[in-house]
Parts: C-alpha cells; structure tokens; sequence
C-alpha cells in the first residue's frame, strides 16, 4: 500500500510499505478514505525528530471502511464507516472506566513514562503505525472505532478523530463561566473549532488571537471578535484591556510547544535547533531532561487571563524545564488544565451535531484543502508554512 513515511526532518514522501494485517484478536484493518494533517504532526515535521525513526507512517486523523476484524471485535463489522480516534484505548482498564483514555493503561507507553499510545506519532507514544495510508491496523478496536452513518461527506465525521474532541475538552476545561469570556490564543484547527465550540455552547464573547488575517477572519464568521497579535505591543495587556480592565474569564491556549513570539521563543528555538542537530542518542536524553519550549504563547495566557480565571491548554507541549511565573500565577490565582483529548468521553455530546444536516460547527466547509494522498508532502510544507489561506489539510487516498 501506499502511506506517507517520515525520512527526516521536513522530509517527508508517500512510499509503499507492507499492507497491515490482524495480528491480535482485538484488531481491525480499515480502508482509509479521509485522513487529516493536523498541527501536532508539524512537531514531527521539525522539533520531535529525535524520537522519530526512518520509515515511520505518519497520522492520527483518520476514517474509513471496515476491511476486516478480530474475532474479540464485535461493534463493528467488515463494511462499516468508521472514524478513528487518535489516541488508543481499550475502554475497561481504571483509567478508560474513569473516562480518561488519553492515559489508557493497557496502552501506556511505560518506556518513556508517557500515556496512551497514539497513532504516528514517535517512540515515545508508541511508534505505532498512522493513517496517512491507504490501510490502517487499528489496535483495541473492541473499543476505538466510532461508527458514523452513510450518506453524508467524510468532511462531516472526520474530525471526530482529533479536532473536535480536542477542541470541545478544551472548552469544557476552560469553565466559562454564565455570562462569562473566553480568550483562544492560535486559530489553526483547534482554536477554530474551540471558537465553533464556544459559540454552541452558549459563551458570550470569544476573542480570537492570531497574526493571520484568513484565520482571523474565518473566526470571526463563527462569532469571535478577532484580536490581530501585530497590531498590538502586548498581547496581555490588550486582552486585560479588551474585557472590562480584568481579562477575559477563560483563555484556551491551542498554539503550543512552536509558538513565536518574544525573546523566550527565540532562545527555545536556537535550543530546539540546537538539539536536532545532534545525534539522536545525545539529543533524546537532553530532550528528556532538559528540554524547554517556545512558550509565549502559554505566558500570554497565564498573564492575560483574569485573577482567580482558568487556562486551558490544548497547544501539545514537549519540554521538561519550563520557566513559568510560579509567584504571579498563585498570586493571581490562576487555574491551568491540560493535556491529550480524551476522545471517546466527548463523542456522545459530539455525535448529533455532526449527524445534524444543518451542520451546527460547520465540519463540511472546514478544510480548506483536499488533496490526494499522493500530495502530502505539499501539503506539509503548504501547511506548516501557512500559504495559500492554510487552515486544515485533508487527504484522500
């Protein structure tokens, strides 16, 4: 079959690679029919090189038809549509029965001390297969796989898999408040949808912050009044400013670990630059242990929020040694939430808006690029460079 395959940093090309199979009774195999670039595979794309190995299948947004299943598969069947949440997890250990299957402990990657595994995404959270490919091995799929319905585009179902999830945890653990403000700092994907979300769910005013006028503008179609970050000194300061002197009640922080920004960001990118350019054996323990990240886009939100307020980060971080203002946030009270969607607990509240045909978040029009598999590499660099009004890439094998 055919798949995209990570070869190094800003390299990567559709090769052909062995055709997954069963191999546990708890597998499926799904034909993949749609599957998504997101921004966290960007990270792969340059800093996370280290933990990425020659020939890695990348991708975790996928959906498709059901080829074939493991005897212990019984929810799902050969011809069904399917989508595919990123992360794995197998539903029944204690933390899937407590609803947190981002930390699924038959999948955890011990290892390296991380949570449940992902598809195509390094050693570190497995190194398991993704579906930028024509076939997917799907472990756990007792439990994984999402069932959707025929009829309506894959647009409407795909983001299931990662962006809408992660976009609506990131505003259920932003705790707006009735009559309260919502802050989203980064409007690629997530920040998009977390304006979509926002809107839905009743928050009265979204601000959304971002430096690309397409994206600003694409915001303010769903209802966020857009805050340009170029036409401001301090992003803080005007989000304070903005919502009665205090800031905003709630920020959602979707930028993470590659933000731009001030002299910090200058420094974690000579020190991330620093760190690919050595030998994978020196630079995964110097990661491990003292890695640091662009985080202006995390300060922002901890200085702009308002005192007693909530943070919500849903931007994927990679560092280990992070200077965070330690005395401003208790002092000013600051709560702070994050970390990986935890898929299958938001799907039920998920699933009837996008079988809804008046398409409530509108999934049909959110990707502003479709392009055959063939074109991922392009798409990548299209991606990751912001051309061509880039907002979200999907692939179609």
């Amino acid at each position: 079959m055919k798949a995209l395959v990570w070869h190094g940093k800003r390299d990567v090309r559709v090769d052909e690679v062995p055709d997954p199979t069963i191999v546990d009774p708890t597998d499926a195999i799904v034909r993949i029919t749609s599957t998504a670039i997101c921004g966290s595979d960007l990270h792969l794309y340059e800093v996370l090189g280290p933990y990425m190995h020659d020939g890695d299948v990348l991708g975790h947004e996928p959906m498709g038809i059901v080829e074939a299943v493991g005897p212990e598969v019984t929810h799902i069947k050969p011809g069904d549509r399917v989508v595919v949440p990123f992360n794995i997890s197998c539903g029944h250990c204690w933390m899937c029965s407590r609803g947190l299957f981002a930390q699924c402990e038959t999948t955890q990657v011990r290892q390296f001390g991380k949570g449940a595994s992902l598809f195509g995404y390094t050693e570190l959270y497995g190194q398991v297969p993704g579906g930028q490919a024509e076939y997917l091995r799907v472990p756990q799929a007792q439990f994984g796989p999402i069932k959707v319905p025929e009829g309506p585009t894959d647009q409407r179902f795909l983001y299931l898999s990662d962006v809408l999830p992660t976009a609506w945890q990131a505003v259920q653990y932003a705790d707006v408040p009735a009559g309260g403000s919502l802050a989203v700092l980064g409007l690629g994907p997530i920040g998009q949808m977390a304006v979509r979300v926002a809107k839905h769910l009743g928050v009265e005013r979204v601000i959304g912050v971002d430096l690309v006028p397409e994206r600003l503008a694409m915001a303010a179609k769903y209802g966020a009044e857009p805050l340009d970050i170029s036409s401001v000194d301090d992003v803080a300061s005007t989000l304070i400013e903005l919502v009665d002197g205090r800031g905003p009640d709630s920020v959602v922080e979707a930028v993470g670990m590659e933000a731009h920004g001030g002299a910090s960001s200058t420094a974690a990118k000579a020190a991330q630059t620093a760190a690919g350019l050595l030998p994978d054996a020196v630079a995964k323990p110097l990661i491990d242990k003292a890695g640091v990240d662009r985080i202006d886009a995390l300060l922002t939100a901890l200085k702009g929020v308002r005192r007693g307020g909530t943070v919500s980060v849903s931007g994927v971080y990679g560092g280990e040694v992070e200077p965070l203002p330690m005395m401003e946030m208790f002092d000013r009270g600051v709560q702070l939430r994050m970390g990986q969607a935890h898929v299958k607990r938001w799907v039920p509240d998920i699933l009837p808006l996008v079988v809804d045909d008046a398409d409530p978040l509108g999934t049909e029009d959110f990707a502003t690029h479709l392009l055959p598999l063939a074109d991922a590499p392009r798409g990548y660099e299209m991606f990751q460079k912001k051309e061509d009004n880039c907002v979200k890439v999907v692939l179609q094998p």
